[in-house]
């Protein structure tokens, strides 16, 4: 069974050695060479880095990439078998080649650990901390060109928990099917939305949007999928975390 786990990073970093991890390098058209595999190469959408995000690497396996599962993690973020508080200590959880052929037979979709919000769905957390019209317009494109995922959509928007960082594995035939829905959705929405006034964080709008529709894809066609721990790999700053979640929500920002 042949499984590839790419890992997006845009700067040199620590990198499991297993091969089942292929480090590419997101955003590298016009970059220097950080000795990774580049997103820019075969059919690609590299330049689009900046409002796609971890995306381009995403398509760049869709397009170039043979393998039985395909899957993406980031360099700071790796599906884990538990979590541990030590960062050393978390590298030594980080899945193996013999752990992912074990967890891709229970299921042909890994996915993040749910994220829950508890006092908002995933519609309000989205509008509080990003341009509300990412989520809008692409709800009127799927009731154009996907009608039958509008109740997904809905349902998804409502939801308090979502499954995030467009971090998963999947068996390659799903992980086609799924690019091509995806993409075309996202293609439709760059077309329907002005981002020359957003700041650099909001022009991320594409990898944001396709957070949700993760689960909107999932919910619909009710592929069975198996959720699993991500650790993240540098210490973190949960009051400022804590504080930036509370000012979005009472504020607005």
């Amino acid at each position: 069974m042949n499984i590839k786990v790419l890992v997006a990073t845009h700067k040199q970093y620590w990198m499991p050695t297993d091969n089942v991890y292929i480090p590419i390098h997101v955003g590298k058209e016009g970059k220097q060479d950080l000795g990774y595999i580049g997103d820019n190469t075969g059919d690609h959408i590299s330049m689009k880095n900046p409002n796609y995000c971890e995306l381009t690497a995403l398509y760049w396996a869709w397009k170039n990439l043979d393998a039985d599962y395909i899957g993406l993690v980031h360099y700071r973020r790796y599906f884990t078998k538990k979590e541990v508080r030590n960062i050393e200590a978390k590298k030594n959880q980080i899945l193996s080649s013999a752990d992912w052929a074990q967890l891709v037979l229970s299921a042909p979709v890994i996915v993040a650990d749910k994220r829950n919000y508890y006092i908002e769905s995933n519609r309000s957390h989205y509008n509080h901390a990003h341009h509300s019209e990412g989520l809008d317009v692409t709800e009127q494109i799927i009731a154009e060109f996907y009608p039958e995922y509008s109740d997904s959509f809905t349902k998804v928007c409502n939801r308090t928990w979502a499954h995030m960082f467009n971090m998963f594995v999947m068996r390659r035939d799903l992980y086609a099917q799924y690019c091509e829905w995806l993409f075309t959705i996202l293609g439709e929405l760059e077309k329907r939305v002005d981002i020359s006034g957003y700041d650099v964080y909001e022009s991320r709008i594409y990898g944001f949007v396709s957070e949700i529709l993760l689960d909107v894809w999932l919910e619909k066609n009710q592929i069975p999928y198996k959720e699993q721990n991500v650790s993240f790999m540098e210490p973190q700053n949960w009051i400022k975390k804590g504080g930036s979640f509370l000012l979005r929500k009472l504020m607005g920002k």
